[in-house]
């Protein structure tokens, strides 16, 4: 009897020990085009900039990492709700969302632009926004900045669910101003329907109150194990020359934004 209860016991520890190292640390993205940092094929697979510094990240951390759809809107109740585990999806940081999760060290940073058609006379002053329908996706940070700068100017700030969908009003002439990074901006741009429409008119000025303080892994709060993991992997590729080579891959730019 007293080998059989021993037995049990260590099958139990054997089988937690195999769950343990099986378990999957689970990363929210929202399943939305945005090249050239998430691409999705005919069969629904991710790649891109952003899909390959995950891998890094996770292989460096030595994490068994799972990639979670969930709607943007919905991300960050999906972490605190402990549905994912972190959220490694172009998410800036800044102080607003510091009142309810935690972020890593930023793992890029780029400037935000306005851009409109060729024959709009806009450029980045809230004047020039007078009348002006601005798009924007939802809970971003250009959002935040467009209320807080151009909001008593524009006749109006239009929210979106994604950033294709700003992208396709503007082309079709419904909005006339859109903001977002100069990456993704850039591939608009040379989209056949962007080229055609439209162009950049600036880059807005920093503001680490709303564009944030570059771009972060969305952690719970309390989570510091997975956090110096996360920052430990982060600094790691920085060093070792595999961030530059997978940025090589898809810029000719540095994207990393200083130190």
């Amino acid at each position: 009897m007293k080998k059989y209860v021993l037995g049990m016991m260590a099958g139990a520890l054997l089988a937690m020990g195999g769950t343990a190292h099986a378990e999957k640390t689970r990363v929210g993205f929202a399943p939305e085009a945005y090249p050239p940092f998430w691409v999705a094929d005919a069969n629904g697979n991710w790649t891109g900039w952003e899909v390959d510094i995950i891998d890094a990240v996770c292989a460096e951390a030595k994490l068994d990492c799972e990639r979670v759809p969930v709607a943007w809107e919905g991300i960050i109740p999906a972490l605190l709700g402990g549905k994912i585990d972190m959220i490694m999806n172009s998410m800036r940081i800044n102080d607003e969302r510091r009142k309810v999760i935690d972020f890593s060290d930023k793992y890029y940073e780029v400037p935000t632009v306005v851009v409109a058609a060729k024959s709009a006379t806009v450029d980045t002053t809230p004047e020039s926004m007078d009348g002006k329908i601005i798009g924007v996706q939802v809970s971003t940070g250009q959002q935040a900045y467009a209320e807080k700068n151009f909001g008593a100017n524009a006749s109006e700030i239009r929210g979106y669910n994604t950033q294709d969908e700003v992208y396709q009003d503007l082309a079709a002439g419904r909005i006339d101003v859109a903001i977002d990074g100069v990456v993704a901006m850039n591939e608009f741009l040379k989209s056949a329907s962007g080229a055609e429409c439209c162009e950049s008119k600036g880059v807005l000025k920093r503001d680490p109150s709303t564009l944030g303080e570059g771009y972060g892994v969305g952690l719970r709060k309390g989570d510091d194990a997975l956090k110096a993991k996360i920052n430990d992997a982060i600094a790691a590729i920085r060093k070792n020359g595999t961030y530059d080579a997978i940025t090589k891959k898809y810029f000719d730019f540095d994207i990393y934004g200083g130190d």
